[in-house]
């Protein structure tokens, strides 16, 4: 599936192409990536946390860890976040603004599936430099329950914004389940993304493109069944009241 070529990002941005600690993206692609935060102390909180996850589990990493990579004090960073879930919450929060503050006009025309494979696929490139530090988080997942569900909860939270931009409905019930479903879809092709190392994420694209065929078929099964549930299809305009519907002491009062 073709996507529009976006040009390439300038090297003169100012960052020294310094390695970011625990491999993966450099200090320079990671400040391209959030020019507007990586000089503000909250930005600097996020950035360190992510560091930190790419280097070590979720587990070992403490706040005072985060304060001290992002060199600041205790006090700074309680005044910014209440736990590592709020942090990553807020970098989560970044990564969709990224997404959503992207150029959409030249997919206004195309086919629904064709609007969200280009979303999901910007945001998986706004995901690119934090390959190692994602990676980390879903293997704590695995062992850890309550973060497991947290991470849910951001995803379909996410899964609702990227549907709104595909122009896609996301309110009510059913879209609250439509973003569920994305939001599983997206974790399946998490990691094929994180393995990925071709140019442009061929391997991804492909994988997302597959994934949005088989839940585009299983989406219209679930629209028929939800159409037929109270609450989740659409409503019926009430026919107005006749009198004889109504007993006839009724009917004289009507």
């Amino acid at each position: 599936m073709a996507r529009k070529p976006r040009p390439p990002a300038s090297d003169d941005d100012g960052f020294e192409d310094i390695p970011a600690a625990g491999g993966g993206a450099t200090g320079q692609e990671r400040a391209r990536k959030a020019p507007g935060r990586i000089g503000t102390p909250r930005g600097r909180m996020i950035e360190a946390f992510m560091e930190l996850l790419a280097e070590q589990p979720w587990e070992t990493i403490g706040l005072g860890d985060i304060a001290a990579r992002a060199g600041v004090s205790l006090a700074e960073l309680r005044g910014q976040f209440g736990s590592k879930l709020a942090i990553l919450a807020a970098h989560i929060k970044e990564i969709d603004r990224e997404v959503l503050d992207g150029d959409h006009d030249d997919m206004t025309d195309e086919p629904t599936r064709e609007r969200l494979f280009d979303v999901l696929m910007r945001r998986f490139e706004a995901l690119s430099p934090y390959k190692e530090s994602v990676r980390s988080l879903l293997q704590s997942a695995r062992t850890n329950p309550p973060l497991a569900l947290a991470l849910n909860n951001f995803a379909v939270t996410s899964m609702q914004w990227m549907l709104a931009a595909a122009e896609i409905p996301s309110s009510g019930p059913t879209g609250l389940l439509r973003a569920q479903g994305l939001a599983l879809l997206y974790a399946n092709v998490m990691s094929t993304f994180l393995d990925d190392d071709e140019p442009g994420h061929a391997r991804t694209m492909a994988a997302l493109d597959r994934a949005l065929g088989r839940g585009q078929q299983i989406s219209g099964v679930f629209d028929r069944v939800c159409s037929l549930l109270p609450g989740f299809g659409r409503r019926r305009r009430p026919r107005p009241l006749r009198s004889t519907d109504l007993p006839d002491g009724d009917a004289v009062a009507v």
